[in-house]
């Protein structure tokens, strides 16, 4: 159901990863990515999600659990550990510290959100960041998208006091593909399938910048090879894709007929619409997509057309993907009713009185 590219020769001697989690998305990415240069791969999770791809070799543990993170490390050495999925500053703390004898580096993906000014001015690797602690345990292991940024600085805090210098931190934008589990991406292919009018937020014109997951995994074991250091902003370039071209690709790829109707995104703020999970993708602020790549672009970042990230994962989902169940992707999407109730009231407006 993922697209492979063929195996590439392997000349040099295979990188000993570590994957920390690796059967989600960002994660399976890595995985798949890594197995296809020739990359020697242990993943550690609790085993209860997807099966892990051939060639990869499965540890199972909790890493909540002390004796299971010092369990791990006494499987090593490995070159590099990649941790895709650390989001709560004591638990990565704990991992950090298990691992720091047994690997050589640390390589954490982050989040657009560490920047505490982000959405609301443009942001680069240099943005001043929230507050975090490496110590902190919120108690709770519930997604919170307003405590998330700062967690997630908390993590990287962590991880520069056990590795030092030679932490890598990868920090996406919104990240799209196949596998998706947030649920942005396959909310608008299906809506756009089912056809007819679709609320589409104007203007058509706005730039976004979604990153396509299996470009994420591609660039940062790149950077792996390269031995970089230090954090790296990824997105598509600032001015390449719309919100327009978004949806179109959708009808493309879905050959729906639907019909969409762009309305001004400050009257749909207005009569509350929730920006960015009621229409998946949709801030009202353009500096939401201003993040600078510029680094990440002269690293080697190379981001595919967003076209080809939708049809593919329009493919995965005809094909019978489905993506690992989590909470998150309740918070996405419009009922088909308010959809309805929003744009007579729109056309209502538009033919006066």
């Amino acid at each position: 159901m993922f697209s492979q590219q063929e195996p590439i020769p392997i000349h040099h001697e295979a990188v000993r990863i570590l994957v920390l989690g690796g059967s989600w998305f960002v994660g399976r990415a890595v995985v798949r990515e890594a197995l296809r240069r020739g990359e020697e791969v242990t993943l550690f999770n609790r085993g209860r999600s997807i099966d892990p791809p051939a060639g990869a070799r499965l540890v199972r543990g909790d890493w909540e659990r002390l004796e299971d993170l010092d369990r791990l490390a006494a499987r090593g050495p490995w070159d590099v550990v990649v941790d895709v999925a650390g989001a709560v500053p004591v638990v990565v703390r704990n991992t950090a510290r298990a691992l720091s004898q047994a690997v050589g580096r640390y390589v954490f993906v982050s989040t657009i959100s560490v920047y505490r000014d982000w959405p609301y001015q443009p942001v680069d690797e240099t943005a001043a960041q929230w507050d975090g602690d490496p110590d902190f345990d919120p108690g709770t292991r519930h997604w919170d998208p307003d405590a998330y940024g700062p967690l997630k600085v908390g993590g990287e805090l962590a991880i520069r006091r056990e590795f030092g210098d030679s932490a890598l931190f990868i920090r996406p934008h919104v990240i799209l593909g196949p596998g998706e589990y947030v649920g942005r991406l396959p909310w608008w292919l299906k809506r756009v399938e089912r056809g007819g009018a679709v609320l589409a937020p104007a203007p058509a014109n706005r730039y976004i910048q979604p990153v396509d997951v299996r470009d994420v995994a591609r660039f940062t074991l790149d950077l792996v090879t390269a031995n970089a250091t230090g954090a790296f902003n990824v997105a598509t370039p600032i001015g390449r894709d719309t919100y327009g071209d978004l949806l179109q690709a959708c009808r493309d790829a879905t050959g729906s007929t639907a019909e969409f109707v762009w309305v001004d995104e400050a009257w749909l703020a207005e009569r509350g619409v929730r920006e960015w999970t009621e229409i998946p993708i949709w801030r009202t602020l353009p500096t939401a997509w201003a993040m600078n790549t510029d680094k990440a672009r002269q690293a080697g970042l190379v981001c595919r057309p967003l076209r080809e990230t939708v049809a593919d994962t329009w493919r995965w989902m005809r094909e019978g993907g489905v993506p690992v169940a989590h909470e998150r992707a309740a918070e996405h999407g419009m009922s088909a009713e308010r959809e309805s109730e929003l744009l007579r009231v729109w056309q209502d407006s538009r033919r006066g009185p």
